[in-house]
């Protein structure tokens, strides 16, 4: 492992470099025979690819690396805005190229996901219908709580709850605060009632969750028409509303193809949230809408309760601004296991 990180740290700066190049640049002085042999390991992972033949091979990091390689998030944000170098402009080859064949999750992140969803199924199964009804209000309050605190929403959880159980409004919180949290609540409710309504996803039906979500909020329905910016970095998302259809179309493409449901989504949570499709409640659709997939396969859905809204948006401006999924997906399964053990 120290040798392959060794690589990978040269190669990020001196791509197209040869074995013996390779070789020479690292700290430890290895045989030209190990340095070819970690190589061949790391193509086989596809994080690094390979052009040429024979002395004229020539090596470079894939884009499955920067995608999933581990990024130190405190760190990062250290620099300011102006200063991290980043992608500035939408990347079209996320969903052409690097995610239909990349697999999101290593064997042993699969493996814990797999085991809490068994967990789910077997304590599922001993409750009663009653039980289970009260379980998911629960976790409905909870998410649509944390959804509206990490869009700024004042709103604590148990003012919340009061909002959602008795619609009594709370002092000194505006009208718009508790109109974000019942459409939230009413959309996941929606969801509940018809785990089927969005499958196969479509545009048409992702337009139809945000509606719900931003109904009497002032939010312009269905794809925006004009640009958008995002607050603490400078990633700009797609302006041409006939791009921005394409991206979701391909987006649905990619996610209905998928045969795994953790890996739809996570795609779902990352992918809307990066698309920006609409002028506001990106990312309370995403959120929605990666629900909506679990239930739709009888997975336990996700609350967020416990993520820090900081890192949630860190780990989000990580994927505009880097093409890098890791600090999402250790949300996504932090938040799986929280869940699973807490509602069920």
């Amino acid at each position: 492992m120290k040798l392959e990180k060794a690589i990978l740290t040269f190669l990020a700066a001196h791509p197209e470099s040869s074995s013996e190049t390779i070789r020479q640049g690292i700290p430890e002085r290895k045989s030209i025979a190990t340095v070819k042999r970690v190589l061949a390991k790391l193509i086989d992972k596809h994080w690094v690819v390979s052009t040429g033949k024979g002395k004229a091979t020539r090596y470079r990091l894939s884009p499955y690396y920067n995608l999933l390689r581990e990024v130190d998030t405190e760190k990062y944000f250290r620099k300011e805005i102006d200063e991290r170098e980043i992608f500035e402009n939408f990347n079209f080859e996320l969903l052409t190229d690097i995610l239909p064949s990349a697999s999101l999750f290593t064997d042993e992140e699969s493996e814990q996901l797999n085991a809490l969803q068994k967990i789910f199924e077997k304590r599922i199964a001993e409750l009663s219908e009653f039980e289970i009804k009260k379980e998911l209000e629960r976790l409905a309050i909870d998410l649509s709580w944390k959804s509206a605190q990490i869009e700024g929403n004042t709103y604590s959880l148990l003012e919340t709850e009061k909002l959602l159980k008795e619609k009594e409004t709370a002092a000194g919180k505006s009208k718009e605060e508790a109109i974000m949290l019942l459409n939230h609540k009413e959309a996941i409710d929606f969801i509940l009632a018809h785990p089927d309504y969005l499958f196969p996803l479509t545009v048409s039906k992702i337009e139809d969750i945000h509606h719900l979500l931003t109904k009497d909020l002032s939010v312009t329905r269905n794809i925006r028409k004009r640009r958008v910016g995002i607050s603490g970095t400078n990633y700009r998302p797609l302006d041409n509303e006939f791009q921005i259809r394409d991206a979701l179309e391909l987006t649905c493409d990619l996610i209905n193809a998928r045969d795994d449901v953790f890996e739809q989504a996570l795609l779902a949570l990352v992918l809307l949230s990066y698309i920006q499709p609409f002028v506001d409640g990106n990312k309370r659709t995403a959120r929605i809408v990666s629900n909506a997939i679990l239930i739709h396969n009888a997975y336990c859905p996700i609350s967020f309760r416990t993520v820090d809204s900081m890192d949630y948006k860190k780990a989000m401006l990580l994927f505009y601004e880097q093409n890098n999924i890791t600090a999402l997906k250790r949300i996504f399964i932090e938040q799986f296991a929280f869940a699973v053990n807490t509602y069920f």
